[in-house]
Protein backbone atom coordinates (compact mmCIF):
# COMPACT_ATOMS: atom_id res chain seq x y z
CA UNK A 1 0.00 0.00 0.00
CA UNK A 2 1.10 3.65 -1.26
CA UNK A 3 0.36 6.89 0.21
CA UNK A 4 0.76 9.93 -1.95
CA UNK A 5 0.23 13.88 -0.95
CA UNK A 6 -1.72 15.23 -4.28
CA UNK A 7 -2.74 18.87 -4.85
CA UNK A 8 -5.98 19.82 -6.69
CA UNK A 9 -4.73 22.85 -8.89
CA UNK A 10 -7.94 24.04 -9.54
CA UNK A 11 -11.69 24.30 -8.13
CA UNK A 12 -10.51 22.73 -4.60
CA UNK A 13 -13.51 24.73 -2.58
CA UNK A 14 -15.87 22.15 -4.80
CA UNK A 15 -14.47 19.42 -2.77
CA UNK A 16 -16.40 18.83 0.78
CA UNK A 17 -17.21 15.70 2.68
CA UNK A 18 -20.08 13.54 1.57
CA UNK A 19 -18.70 13.53 -2.44
CA UNK A 20 -18.65 10.58 -4.62
CA UNK A 21 -16.50 9.22 -7.26
CA UNK A 22 -17.37 7.28 -10.56
CA UNK A 23 -15.01 5.33 -12.61
CA UNK A 24 -15.88 4.87 -16.01
CA UNK A 25 -13.30 2.56 -18.71
CA UNK A 26 -10.72 3.77 -15.89
CA UNK A 27 -11.76 7.73 -16.26
CA UNK A 28 -12.63 9.03 -12.48
CA UNK A 29 -15.77 11.42 -12.57
CA UNK A 30 -16.36 13.78 -9.18
CA UNK A 31 -19.43 13.87 -8.15
CA UNK A 32 -21.62 16.44 -5.33
CA UNK A 33 -20.06 19.88 -5.34
CA UNK A 34 -20.03 22.72 -2.23
CA UNK A 35 -23.05 24.46 -3.48
CA UNK A 36 -25.16 25.07 -6.58
CA UNK A 37 -23.76 24.33 -9.95
CA UNK A 38 -22.08 27.42 -11.59
CA UNK A 39 -22.39 28.64 -15.05
CA UNK A 40 -18.78 27.33 -15.64
CA UNK A 41 -20.08 23.61 -15.29
CA UNK A 42 -24.08 23.61 -15.16
CA UNK A 43 -24.11 19.80 -14.75
CA UNK A 44 -21.59 19.52 -11.33
CA UNK A 45 -20.00 16.76 -12.58
CA UNK A 46 -16.26 16.69 -13.35
CA UNK A 47 -13.57 14.77 -14.85
CA UNK A 48 -10.82 14.33 -12.06
CA UNK A 49 -7.91 13.88 -14.15
CA UNK A 50 -4.71 13.03 -12.34
CA UNK A 51 -1.32 13.58 -13.36
CA UNK A 52 1.12 12.17 -11.06
CA UNK A 53 0.85 14.00 -8.13
CA UNK A 54 -1.33 16.60 -9.57
CA UNK A 55 -5.16 16.43 -9.62
CA UNK A 56 -7.17 18.99 -11.92
CA UNK A 57 -11.21 19.25 -11.61
CA UNK A 58 -12.21 19.85 -15.75
CA UNK A 59 -16.19 20.41 -16.40
CA UNK A 60 -18.37 17.81 -18.25
CA UNK A 61 -21.49 18.25 -20.20
CA UNK A 62 -25.07 16.72 -20.47
CA UNK A 63 -26.70 15.20 -23.53
CA UNK A 64 -30.07 17.50 -24.37
CA UNK A 65 -32.20 14.55 -23.95
CA UNK A 66 -30.75 14.32 -19.96
CA UNK A 67 -32.45 15.57 -17.01
CA UNK A 68 -31.07 17.67 -14.12
CA UNK A 69 -29.03 16.43 -11.97
CA UNK A 70 -28.77 18.57 -8.47
CA UNK A 71 -25.17 17.84 -6.62
CA UNK A 72 -25.98 15.25 -3.90
CA UNK A 73 -23.67 14.57 -0.85
CA UNK A 74 -23.77 11.61 0.92
CA UNK A 75 -26.11 9.18 -1.39
CA UNK A 76 -25.74 5.86 -2.22
CA UNK A 77 -24.28 5.20 -5.63
CA UNK A 78 -23.58 1.55 -7.21
CA UNK A 79 -22.67 0.45 -10.85
CA UNK A 80 -25.28 -1.63 -13.14
CA UNK A 81 -24.72 -3.55 -16.20
CA UNK A 82 -27.67 -2.96 -18.84
CA UNK A 83 -28.48 -4.80 -21.71
CA UNK A 84 -27.43 -2.96 -24.49
CA UNK A 85 -23.87 -2.16 -25.36
CA UNK A 86 -24.85 1.65 -24.65
CA UNK A 87 -25.94 0.75 -21.16
CA UNK A 88 -23.16 -1.86 -20.40
CA UNK A 89 -21.73 0.59 -17.76
CA UNK A 90 -24.06 2.53 -15.80
CA UNK A 91 -23.87 4.05 -12.57
CA UNK A 92 -27.14 4.22 -10.30
CA UNK A 93 -27.22 7.28 -7.67
CA UNK A 94 -30.20 7.45 -5.04
CA UNK A 95 -30.61 9.90 -2.16
CA UNK A 96 -28.43 12.19 -0.63
CA UNK A 97 -28.39 15.60 0.59
CA UNK A 98 -28.96 18.88 -1.78
CA UNK A 99 -26.97 22.58 -0.63
CA UNK A 100 -30.05 23.58 1.08
CA UNK A 101 -29.82 20.67 3.01
CA UNK A 102 -33.21 18.76 1.60
CA UNK A 103 -33.28 15.00 1.01
CA UNK A 104 -33.64 13.90 -2.55
CA UNK A 105 -35.93 10.64 -3.23
CA UNK A 106 -35.23 10.39 -6.31
CA UNK A 107 -33.34 7.66 -8.35
CA UNK A 108 -31.17 8.75 -11.35
CA UNK A 109 -29.46 6.36 -14.30
CA UNK A 110 -25.59 8.11 -15.81
CA UNK A 111 -23.95 6.61 -18.41
CA UNK A 112 -21.54 7.99 -21.08
CA UNK A 113 -23.05 9.00 -24.21
CA UNK A 114 -19.83 9.80 -25.85
CA UNK A 115 -15.96 10.29 -25.73
CA UNK A 116 -14.51 13.26 -27.94
CA UNK A 117 -11.11 14.84 -27.45
CA UNK A 118 -11.12 13.77 -24.12
CA UNK A 119 -14.53 15.16 -23.73
CA UNK A 120 -17.12 13.11 -22.07
CA UNK A 121 -20.95 13.29 -22.92
CA UNK A 122 -23.31 12.05 -19.86
CA UNK A 123 -26.81 10.87 -19.98
CA UNK A 124 -28.80 11.16 -16.55
CA UNK A 125 -32.40 9.89 -16.35
CA UNK A 126 -34.49 9.80 -13.64
CA UNK A 127 -36.70 6.77 -13.01
CA UNK A 128 -40.14 6.94 -11.55
CA UNK A 129 -40.60 4.42 -9.03
CA UNK A 130 -44.17 2.99 -7.93
CA UNK A 131 -45.10 0.56 -4.93
CA UNK A 132 -43.27 0.89 -1.92
CA UNK A 133 -41.05 3.58 -2.99
CA UNK A 134 -38.09 4.51 -0.17
CA UNK A 135 -38.23 7.41 1.29
CA UNK A 136 -35.77 10.60 1.05
CA UNK A 137 -32.67 9.01 3.02
CA UNK A 138 -28.55 9.68 3.22
CA UNK A 139 -25.87 7.55 4.09
CA UNK A 140 -27.42 4.32 2.79
CA UNK A 141 -26.57 1.57 0.50
CA UNK A 142 -27.93 0.64 -2.89
CA UNK A 143 -26.25 -2.29 -5.09
CA UNK A 144 -27.50 -5.11 -7.82
CA UNK A 145 -27.81 -8.26 -7.76
CA UNK A 146 -27.55 -10.92 -10.53
CA UNK A 147 -30.16 -14.38 -10.45
CA UNK A 148 -31.65 -16.69 -12.67
CA UNK A 149 -30.62 -14.11 -15.74
CA UNK A 150 -32.62 -11.04 -14.17
CA UNK A 151 -30.97 -7.88 -11.94
CA UNK A 152 -32.62 -6.00 -9.16
CA UNK A 153 -31.39 -3.59 -6.93
CA UNK A 154 -31.67 -3.71 -3.56
CA UNK A 155 -31.58 -0.75 -1.08
CA UNK A 156 -31.22 -0.84 2.75
CA UNK A 157 -30.10 1.59 5.49
CA UNK A 158 -29.68 5.49 5.79
CA UNK A 159 -31.03 8.62 7.45
CA UNK A 160 -33.67 10.62 7.78
CA UNK A 161 -35.43 13.40 8.29
CA UNK A 162 -37.95 13.40 11.43
CA UNK A 163 -41.58 13.50 10.47
CA UNK A 164 -43.08 16.63 9.92
CA UNK A 165 -45.77 16.38 13.02
CA UNK A 166 -42.08 15.65 15.20
CA UNK A 167 -40.26 18.74 13.71
CA UNK A 168 -40.09 21.76 15.69
CA UNK A 169 -38.22 25.20 15.10
CA UNK A 170 -35.10 24.66 17.24
CA UNK A 171 -34.79 20.44 15.83
CA UNK A 172 -35.70 21.53 12.47
CA UNK A 173 -32.67 18.89 10.80
CA UNK A 174 -33.06 16.29 13.29
CA UNK A 175 -32.87 12.94 11.55
CA UNK A 176 -33.09 9.63 13.01
CA UNK A 177 -32.50 6.41 11.91
CA UNK A 178 -34.80 4.80 8.49
CA UNK A 179 -36.54 1.43 9.32
CA UNK A 180 -34.48 -1.68 8.45
CA UNK A 181 -36.79 -2.45 5.66
CA UNK A 182 -34.70 -4.56 2.12
CA UNK A 183 -35.99 -2.50 -0.90
CA UNK A 184 -35.89 -4.16 -4.54
CA UNK A 185 -36.39 -2.23 -7.18
CA UNK A 186 -36.96 -3.23 -10.85
CA UNK A 187 -34.58 -0.36 -12.77
CA UNK A 188 -36.75 -1.61 -16.16
CA UNK A 189 -40.32 -1.42 -14.57
CA UNK A 190 -39.88 1.00 -11.88
CA UNK A 191 -41.74 -1.24 -9.32
CA UNK A 192 -40.10 -1.31 -5.43
CA UNK A 193 -41.31 -3.57 -2.97
CA UNK A 194 -39.90 -4.02 0.84
CA UNK A 195 -38.95 -6.69 2.69
CA UNK A 196 -38.88 -6.86 6.61
CA UNK A 197 -36.52 -9.37 7.29
CA UNK A 198 -36.29 -10.95 11.15
CA UNK A 199 -32.81 -10.81 11.76
CA UNK A 200 -32.60 -7.15 10.72
CA UNK A 201 -33.67 -5.55 14.07
CA UNK A 202 -32.09 -1.72 13.92
CA UNK A 203 -31.55 0.89 11.65
CA UNK A 204 -28.25 1.28 9.89
CA UNK A 205 -26.41 4.41 8.26
CA UNK A 206 -22.58 4.70 6.95
CA UNK A 207 -22.38 0.79 6.67
CA UNK A 208 -20.35 -0.97 4.48
CA UNK A 209 -22.07 -3.03 1.52
CA UNK A 210 -20.24 -5.65 -0.92
CA UNK A 211 -22.43 -7.39 -3.56
CA UNK A 212 -21.73 -10.31 -5.78
CA UNK A 213 -23.99 -12.06 -8.27
CA UNK A 214 -27.17 -12.93 -6.24
CA UNK A 215 -25.47 -12.15 -2.39
CA UNK A 216 -24.95 -8.86 -0.51
CA UNK A 217 -23.05 -8.56 2.70
CA UNK A 218 -23.68 -5.66 4.65
CA UNK A 219 -21.34 -4.77 7.22
CA UNK A 220 -20.55 -2.52 10.33
CA UNK A 221 -22.50 0.57 10.30
CA UNK A 222 -23.45 3.44 13.06
CA UNK A 223 -26.82 2.89 15.12
CA UNK A 224 -28.17 6.14 15.59
CA UNK A 225 -30.47 5.48 17.93
CA UNK A 226 -28.60 3.37 19.86
CA UNK A 227 -25.14 5.32 19.21
CA UNK A 228 -23.50 2.24 18.70
CA UNK A 229 -21.52 1.09 15.97
CA UNK A 230 -22.41 -2.83 16.18
CA UNK A 231 -19.63 -5.65 14.88
CA UNK A 232 -22.90 -6.87 12.45
CA UNK A 233 -22.01 -9.06 9.48
CA UNK A 234 -25.21 -9.87 7.54
CA UNK A 235 -25.80 -11.62 4.78
CA UNK A 236 -28.70 -10.66 2.58
CA UNK A 237 -29.62 -13.26 -0.63
CA UNK A 238 -32.09 -12.57 -3.41
CA UNK A 239 -33.22 -15.18 -5.71
CA UNK A 240 -35.14 -14.02 -8.84
CA UNK A 241 -37.60 -16.93 -10.08
CA UNK A 242 -40.26 -16.37 -12.66
CA UNK A 243 -42.69 -15.92 -9.71
CA UNK A 244 -42.14 -12.92 -6.95
CA UNK A 245 -38.57 -12.35 -5.30
CA UNK A 246 -37.27 -14.45 -2.11
CA UNK A 247 -35.46 -12.45 0.06
CA UNK A 248 -33.26 -13.84 3.50
CA UNK A 249 -31.25 -12.85 5.87
CA UNK A 250 -28.78 -14.52 7.29
CA UNK A 251 -26.13 -13.38 10.83
CA UNK A 252 -22.58 -13.96 10.18
CA UNK A 253 -19.78 -14.04 12.69
CA UNK A 254 -16.63 -12.64 12.36
CA UNK A 255 -17.85 -8.75 11.72
CA UNK A 256 -16.14 -5.41 12.71
CA UNK A 257 -17.17 -2.30 14.40
CA UNK A 258 -17.07 0.77 11.65
CA UNK A 259 -18.70 3.21 10.24
CA UNK A 260 -18.07 5.58 7.25
CA UNK A 261 -15.42 3.56 5.55
CA UNK A 262 -14.41 3.34 2.50
CA UNK A 263 -14.54 0.13 0.07
CA UNK A 264 -12.22 -0.65 -3.01
CA UNK A 265 -11.40 -3.74 -5.34
CA UNK A 266 -7.92 -5.29 -5.43
CA UNK A 267 -8.90 -8.24 -7.70
CA UNK A 268 -11.88 -10.38 -8.55
CA UNK A 269 -12.62 -11.98 -5.31
CA UNK A 270 -10.83 -8.94 -3.08
CA UNK A 271 -11.77 -6.13 -1.08
CA UNK A 272 -9.86 -3.40 1.21
CA UNK A 273 -12.12 -1.45 3.84
CA UNK A 274 -9.80 1.82 4.15
CA UNK A 275 -10.62 4.77 6.97
CA UNK A 276 -13.81 5.03 8.82
CA UNK A 277 -14.47 5.67 12.48
CA UNK A 278 -14.72 3.10 15.97
CA UNK A 279 -15.31 5.30 17.98
CA UNK A 280 -17.10 8.82 18.45
CA UNK A 281 -14.19 10.74 17.80
CA UNK A 282 -11.75 7.94 17.58
CA UNK A 283 -10.70 7.15 13.74
CA UNK A 284 -9.90 3.62 12.51
CA UNK A 285 -6.26 3.97 11.19
CA UNK A 286 -6.26 -0.56 10.78
CA UNK A 287 -7.08 -1.40 7.22
CA UNK A 288 -9.09 -4.68 6.23
CA UNK A 289 -9.26 -7.16 3.29
CA UNK A 290 -12.39 -8.82 2.74
CA UNK A 291 -11.97 -12.57 0.56
CA UNK A 292 -15.45 -13.47 -1.13
CA UNK A 293 -15.13 -17.43 -2.22
CA UNK A 294 -17.53 -19.81 -3.35
CA UNK A 295 -20.22 -17.97 -0.62
CA UNK A 296 -17.77 -17.35 2.27
CA UNK A 297 -16.54 -13.73 3.29
CA UNK A 298 -13.55 -14.08 5.00
CA UNK A 299 -11.76 -10.41 6.74
CA UNK A 300 -8.73 -10.01 8.25
CA UNK A 301 -6.41 -7.11 9.07
CA UNK A 302 -3.35 -6.24 6.52
CA UNK A 303 -0.71 -4.32 6.55
CA UNK A 304 -1.25 -0.60 7.73
CA UNK A 305 -0.32 2.08 5.60
CA UNK A 306 2.79 4.78 6.85
CA UNK A 307 0.05 7.62 8.17
CA UNK A 308 1.43 10.83 7.94
CA UNK A 309 1.28 12.95 10.98
CA UNK A 310 -1.44 15.25 10.05
CA UNK A 311 -3.83 12.04 8.89
CA UNK A 312 -2.76 10.81 12.45
CA UNK A 313 -3.83 13.57 14.28
CA UNK A 314 -6.78 14.84 12.66
CA UNK A 315 -10.22 14.56 13.89
CA UNK A 316 -11.98 13.74 10.63
CA UNK A 317 -11.13 12.27 7.73
CA UNK A 318 -13.52 11.66 3.96
CA UNK A 319 -12.86 10.26 0.65
CA UNK A 320 -14.48 7.81 -1.57
CA UNK A 321 -13.30 5.06 -4.00
CA UNK A 322 -11.71 6.41 -7.38
CA UNK A 323 -11.71 2.58 -8.46
CA UNK A 324 -9.01 0.14 -9.58
CA UNK A 325 -7.86 -0.21 -6.11
CA UNK A 326 -7.02 3.48 -4.92
CA UNK A 327 -8.68 5.31 -2.84
CA UNK A 328 -8.99 9.43 -2.75
CA UNK A 329 -8.61 10.51 0.89
CA UNK A 330 -9.12 14.06 2.30
CA UNK A 331 -8.61 15.46 5.97
CA UNK A 332 -8.72 19.03 7.03
CA UNK A 333 -6.26 21.82 7.15
CA UNK A 334 -4.42 23.28 9.69
CA UNK A 335 -5.92 26.42 10.91
CA UNK A 336 -2.81 27.81 12.76
CA UNK A 337 -0.89 27.98 9.78
CA UNK A 338 -1.15 31.83 7.79
CA UNK A 339 -1.83 30.63 4.76
CA UNK A 340 -3.57 27.10 5.06
CA UNK A 341 -6.10 25.16 2.30
CA UNK A 342 -9.24 24.20 3.91
CA UNK A 343 -8.70 20.50 3.12
CA UNK A 344 -5.59 18.41 2.05
CA UNK A 345 -5.79 15.26 -0.26
CA UNK A 346 -4.03 11.84 -0.47
CA UNK A 347 -4.46 8.90 -2.77
CA UNK A 348 -4.11 5.86 -1.25
CA UNK A 349 -2.86 2.69 -3.50
CA UNK A 350 -3.99 -0.87 -2.19
CA UNK A 351 -3.65 -3.25 -5.73
CA UNK A 352 -1.43 -3.38 -8.58
CA UNK A 353 -1.87 -1.56 -12.01
CA UNK A 354 -3.12 -4.58 -14.13
CA UNK A 355 -6.75 -4.38 -12.95
CA UNK A 356 -8.92 -5.10 -15.74
CA UNK A 357 -12.06 -3.95 -15.83
CA UNK A 358 -13.93 -7.36 -14.92
CA UNK A 359 -12.79 -6.97 -12.07
CA UNK A 360 -14.18 -3.10 -10.79
CA UNK A 361 -18.36 -4.26 -11.62
CA UNK A 362 -18.09 -6.30 -8.32
CA UNK A 363 -17.63 -2.96 -6.30
CA UNK A 364 -21.01 -1.40 -5.05
CA UNK A 365 -20.63 -0.08 -1.63
CA UNK A 366 -21.66 2.93 -0.30
CA UNK A 367 -19.02 4.83 0.63
CA UNK A 368 -17.48 9.06 1.35
CA UNK A 369 -17.51 9.95 5.01
CA UNK A 370 -19.93 9.80 7.98
CA UNK A 371 -21.88 13.10 8.51
CA UNK A 372 -20.00 15.56 10.56
CA UNK A 373 -23.15 17.21 10.84
CA UNK A 374 -27.85 17.96 10.80
CA UNK A 375 -27.19 21.29 9.61
CA UNK A 376 -25.09 22.75 6.54
CA UNK A 377 -25.04 26.49 5.34
CA UNK A 378 -27.49 27.50 2.98
CA UNK A 379 -26.30 27.92 -0.33
CA UNK A 380 -27.81 29.40 -3.07
CA UNK A 381 -28.38 29.29 -7.30
CA UNK A 382 -27.95 31.48 -9.75
CA UNK A 383 -31.50 32.91 -11.02
CA UNK A 384 -30.23 32.23 -14.56
CA UNK A 385 -28.08 29.46 -15.17
CA UNK A 386 -27.82 28.75 -19.09
CA UNK A 387 -26.72 25.23 -20.45
CA UNK A 388 -23.67 25.01 -22.56
CA UNK A 389 -22.96 23.42 -25.38
CA UNK A 390 -20.38 21.33 -26.42
CA UNK A 391 -18.27 23.43 -28.06
CA UNK A 392 -18.05 26.02 -24.94
CA UNK A 393 -15.48 23.49 -23.32
CA UNK A 394 -13.39 23.37 -25.86
CA UNK A 395 -10.33 25.34 -23.95
CA UNK A 396 -8.81 23.10 -21.23
CA UNK A 397 -8.06 25.79 -18.96
CA UNK A 398 -11.05 28.42 -19.73
CA UNK A 399 -12.97 26.89 -16.60
CA UNK A 400 -10.12 26.54 -14.52
CA UNK A 401 -10.42 28.64 -11.91
CA UNK A 402 -13.48 28.73 -9.29
CA UNK A 403 -14.56 32.28 -8.68
CA UNK A 404 -17.17 33.27 -5.95
CA UNK A 405 -18.72 36.18 -7.79
CA UNK A 406 -19.56 34.38 -10.48
CA UNK A 407 -23.25 34.30 -8.51
CA UNK A 408 -25.13 36.70 -6.40
CA UNK A 409 -26.20 36.07 -3.11
CA UNK A 410 -29.37 35.70 -3.04
CA UNK A 411 -30.07 34.16 0.23
CA UNK A 412 -32.69 36.37 1.50
CA UNK A 413 -34.94 35.52 -1.09
CA UNK A 414 -37.71 32.63 -1.00
CA UNK A 415 -37.94 31.14 -4.34
CA UNK A 416 -41.13 29.29 -2.76
CA UNK A 417 -43.24 32.25 -2.20
CA UNK A 418 -46.38 33.50 -3.08
CA UNK A 419 -45.57 36.85 -5.12
CA UNK A 420 -49.14 36.84 -5.97
CA UNK A 421 -52.76 36.31 -5.69
CA UNK A 422 -52.75 34.40 -8.48
CA UNK A 423 -49.24 32.43 -7.77
CA UNK A 424 -49.57 28.88 -8.74
CA UNK A 425 -45.49 27.86 -8.10
CA UNK A 426 -45.42 25.20 -5.88
CA UNK A 427 -42.22 23.55 -4.75
CA UNK A 428 -44.07 19.81 -4.64
CA UNK A 429 -45.12 19.93 -8.26
CA UNK A 430 -42.93 23.02 -10.07
CA UNK A 431 -41.37 21.91 -12.91
CA UNK A 432 -39.25 24.30 -15.23
CA UNK A 433 -40.42 26.68 -17.57
CA UNK A 434 -38.38 28.72 -19.06
CA UNK A 435 -34.69 27.13 -20.76
CA UNK A 436 -32.53 28.90 -18.24
CA UNK A 437 -34.22 27.65 -15.27
CA UNK A 438 -32.57 24.54 -13.71
CA UNK A 439 -33.62 23.80 -10.13
CA UNK A 440 -35.16 27.05 -8.84
CA UNK A 441 -37.97 29.03 -10.63
CA UNK A 442 -36.60 32.16 -12.70
CA UNK A 443 -37.79 35.54 -10.66
CA UNK A 444 -37.52 39.05 -11.47
CA UNK A 445 -37.65 41.97 -8.91
CA UNK A 446 -40.58 44.88 -8.84
CA UNK A 447 -39.69 48.40 -7.93
CA UNK A 448 -42.51 49.29 -6.25
CA UNK A 449 -42.27 50.84 -2.80
CA UNK A 450 -39.50 48.93 -0.99
CA UNK A 451 -39.83 46.05 -3.89
CA UNK A 452 -40.40 42.48 -3.89
CA UNK A 453 -39.60 39.41 -5.92
CA UNK A 454 -42.06 37.55 -8.22
CA UNK A 455 -41.74 34.61 -9.74
CA UNK A 456 -41.17 35.52 -13.98
CA UNK A 457 -43.78 32.55 -14.53
CA UNK A 458 -46.40 34.10 -13.09
CA UNK A 459 -45.93 37.44 -14.51
CA UNK A 460 -46.58 35.46 -17.77
CA UNK A 461 -43.10 37.11 -19.16
CA UNK A 462 -41.86 35.51 -22.25
CA UNK A 463 -38.82 34.31 -22.14
CA UNK A 464 -36.95 36.85 -24.47
CA UNK A 465 -38.48 39.61 -22.23
CA UNK A 466 -36.99 37.97 -18.94
CA UNK A 467 -33.38 37.94 -20.66
CA UNK A 468 -33.35 41.27 -21.92
CA UNK A 469 -34.99 42.85 -18.41
CA UNK A 470 -32.17 40.32 -16.03
CA UNK A 471 -29.31 41.82 -18.29
CA UNK A 472 -30.35 45.34 -18.73
CA UNK A 473 -30.75 47.88 -15.94
CA UNK A 474 -34.33 48.81 -16.33
CA UNK A 475 -37.22 48.95 -13.55
CA UNK A 476 -39.68 46.16 -13.63
CA UNK A 477 -43.15 46.65 -11.64
CA UNK A 478 -44.89 43.47 -11.48
CA UNK A 479 -48.74 43.04 -12.58
CA UNK A 480 -50.22 43.99 -9.78
CA UNK A 481 -48.23 47.42 -9.25
CA UNK A 482 -48.11 48.39 -13.44
CA UNK A 483 -50.60 50.69 -13.13
CA UNK A 484 -49.36 52.26 -10.15
CA UNK A 485 -46.17 53.15 -11.30
CA UNK A 486 -47.75 54.41 -14.13
CA UNK A 487 -49.87 56.31 -12.08
CA UNK A 488 -47.08 57.89 -10.37
CA UNK A 489 -44.50 58.18 -13.03
CA UNK A 490 -46.49 59.11 -15.89
CA UNK A 491 -48.69 63.23 -15.45
CA UNK A 492 -52.28 63.36 -17.33
CA UNK A 493 -52.48 64.91 -20.53
CA UNK A 494 -54.37 68.34 -19.83
CA UNK A 495 -56.13 70.06 -22.72
CA UNK A 496 -54.16 73.53 -23.18
CA UNK A 497 -57.01 76.59 -22.26
CA UNK A 498 -58.58 78.43 -25.39
CA UNK A 499 -58.27 81.97 -24.39
CA UNK A 500 -60.55 84.30 -27.03
CA UNK A 501 -58.37 87.01 -29.42
CA UNK A 502 -58.07 90.28 -27.77
CA UNK A 503 -58.91 93.21 -30.05
CA UNK A 504 -55.73 95.41 -30.48
CA UNK A 505 -56.34 99.15 -28.82
CA UNK A 506 -54.06 100.96 -31.20
CA UNK A 507 -54.85 100.40 -34.90
CA UNK A 508 -51.80 99.71 -36.93
CA UNK A 509 -51.44 101.70 -40.21
CA UNK A 510 -50.56 100.04 -43.48
CA UNK A 511 -46.92 101.50 -43.42
CA UNK A 512 -47.05 102.68 -46.15
CA UNK A 513 -44.82 105.90 -47.26
CA UNK A 514 -46.24 108.70 -49.45
CA UNK A 515 -43.80 110.50 -51.60
CA UNK A 516 -44.13 114.63 -52.15
CA UNK A 517 -46.28 113.69 -55.77
CA UNK A 518 -48.54 112.00 -53.83
CA UNK A 519 -49.25 114.22 -51.36
CA UNK A 520 -49.34 116.86 -54.05
CA UNK A 521 -52.13 115.20 -55.79
CA UNK A 522 -54.38 114.88 -53.10
CA UNK A 523 -53.78 118.50 -51.77
CA UNK A 524 -55.51 119.39 -55.70
CA UNK A 525 -57.51 116.90 -55.69
CA UNK A 526 -59.83 117.92 -52.26
CA UNK A 527 -58.95 121.90 -52.30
Amino acid sequence: MSLQMVTVSNNIALIQPGFSLMNFDGQVFFFGQKGWPKRSCPTGVFHLEVNRNHIKLKPTIFSKDSCYLPPLRYPATCTFKGSSESEKHQYIIHGGKTPNNELSDKIYVMSVVSKNNKKVTFRCTEKDLVGDVPEARYGHSINVVYSRGKSMGVLFGGRSYMPSTHRTTEKWNSVADCLPHVFLVDFEFGCATSYILPELQDGLSFHVSIAKNDTIYILGGHSLANNIRPANLYRIRVDLPLGSPAVNCTVLPGGISVSSAILTQINNDEFVIVGGYQLENQKRMICNIISLEENKIEIREMETPDWTPDIKHSKIWFGSNMGNGTVFLGIPGDNKQVVSEAFYFYTLKCAEDDMNEEQTTFTNSQTSTEDPGDSTPFEDSEEFCFSAEANSFDGDDEFDTYNEDDEEDESETGYWITCCPTCDVDINTWVPFYSTELNKPAMIYCSHGDGHWVHAQCMDLAERTLIHLSAGSNKYYCNEHVEIARALHTPQRVLPLKKPPMKSLHKKGSGKILTPAKKSFLRRLFD
